[in-house]
């Protein structure tokens, strides 16, 4: 009896860890060393105000440059990978990665400083949909949310991780973090160009397969549609970097008091996301859909109950919740319904949902708060979230059946014995 508490820690640790090959683990170890030394990007701003002395409408316009170099790059980077390989075009765009943002910590002209912000948008952003492709390369179907869990559990690691160390500012200064960031990003290319398989060669394109690009993945109606369905989630989601900071300081909450109560995110997905995801993988991957996209709208409505730090931490606790649910099996569920030579793409195409939602979001939240204020921006945000999670729980339905449909036409037809010659 005493064991039985034992037995139960390491099964459920066997069930979240095992199983997976070592290139995965390669490809998820240089995920999270990239993003807990990825200072750069959300210290750009302050960096631009601060060490070069210049104005925040400036420091604005340089990160959003960054933005539409992101907006470039899921299909850019999708169409590189499908076309030289996954692996490859990761390599690749992460050694521009370090490249680019090492060379970011020199410019100094304004001109110079809107390349730079906007090369390293693309080229950054270039990395994700061949590190997604990636992993589905070396994971099979069956382990794919598990394996798409672990790695967002490495990138909110990481993350905090990089968060609680940017007190290294005032000792080391800010062309040391840009220096540091890019060796990092470096050092997680050679890991993954060592460490991590590539596609076999027998599952390369053919020639009329390159010929299909990416007008065979817009002609997937079903896709197009979850892809739309899942910009409009994340465009609420993304209100917790614009409709949420400016709604606290509206409420008269320091900038101290909503890095603290943000934290919360960081701090639940690293606590439950993995036991949480072992429960999700109990039900079909539209439900789990349909209902974290309505527990994201419901997150934000709790905001209309009151003004506290209170209900702004419960209101990202239950979001929270929802993002852990959503994002992995969005990726998982791309990764499935796309054809192995159009797998780059597909993920490509998912990107734009991310980066346009990151460049939609901060628009349409400041700009309803300025106009009505911010209740009406949470009730829209549940109105919108619900609608998105019903047409998600019919994309999604349609999208499984494809996918479980075209398992079954891939799976080796049993063997059969023949029958043995009669005696004569």
């Amino acid at each position: 009896m005493a064991f039985r508490p034992l037995t139960r820690a390491r099964t459920s640790l066997a069930a979240t860890f095992g199983g997976l090959p070592s290139g995965f683990w390669w490809l998820w170890t240089a995920q999270l060393v990239n993003r807990a030394c990825g200072f750069v990007m959300p210290l750009l701003a302050f960096y631009i105000t601060d060490e070069l002395d210049r104005s925040a409408a400036f420091a604005g316009t340089v990160v959003a440059g960054i933005g539409v170099g992101s907006l470039l790059a899921g299909p850019f980077g999708g169409a590189l990978g499908d076309r030289f390989g996954h692996k490859p075009t990761l390599v690749g765009a992460l050694g521009a990665t370090a490249v680019s943002m090492i060379g970011l910590a020199y410019a100094r002209s304004p001109w110079a400083l809107l390349v730079g912000a906007f090369v390293v948008g693309v080229v950054n952003n270039a990395t994700r949909p061949a590190h997604n492709a990636l992993i589905a390369d070396v994971i099979p179907g069956k382990d794919q949310v598990r394996a798409y869990s672990l790695n967002f559990w490495a990138i909110n690691v990481g993350y905090s991780i990089a968060m609680l160390s940017v007190g290294l500012v005032s000792l080391v200064g800010y062309t040391a973090l840009f220096w540091l960031n890019g060796a990092t990003t470096l050092i997680g290319a050679v890991l993954i160009a060592t460490r991590v398989p590539g596609r076999p060669r027998a599952a390369a394109p053919t020639g009329e397969e390159e010929a299909e690009g990416f007008g065979a993945v817009l002609r997937d109606r079903s896709f197009v549609a979850f892809v739309a369905a899942q910009f409009l989630v994340l465009t609420i989601l993304l209100q917790s970097e614009s409709g949420l900071p400016i709604a606290m300081g509206q409420d008269g909450f320091s900038p101290s008091t909503f890095g603290q109560v943000a934290a919360l995110n960081g701090i639940v997905i690293v606590a439950v996301q993995l036991p949480l995801t072992r429960l999700y993988k109990r039900f079909p991957e539209s439900w789990v859909l349909a209902g974290s996209s309505a527990l994201i709208g419901v997150g934000y409505s709790v905001l209309l109950l009151g003004h506290t730090a209170w209900i702004y931490g419960a209101s990202i606790i239950v979001w929270t919740l929802g993002e852990i649910g959503n994002t992995p099996t969005s990726f998982a569920l791309v990764a499935r319904i796309s054809p192995d030579h159009l797998r780059g793409r597909y993920q490509g195409l998912y990107q734009v949902a991310w980066t346009g939602s990151a460049v939609v979001a901060p628009l349409v939240g400041g700009w309803v708060i300025h106009t009505w204020g911010a209740a009406p921006l949470w009730l829209g945000c549940l109105v919108v979230a619900l609608a998105a999670a019903a047409a998600q729980l019919g994309i999604g339905t349609r999208l499984t059946r494809r996918v479980a449909a075209r398992e079954r036409e891939e799976r080796p037809e049993p063997a059969t014995t023949a029958p043995a010659p009669e005696a004569g």
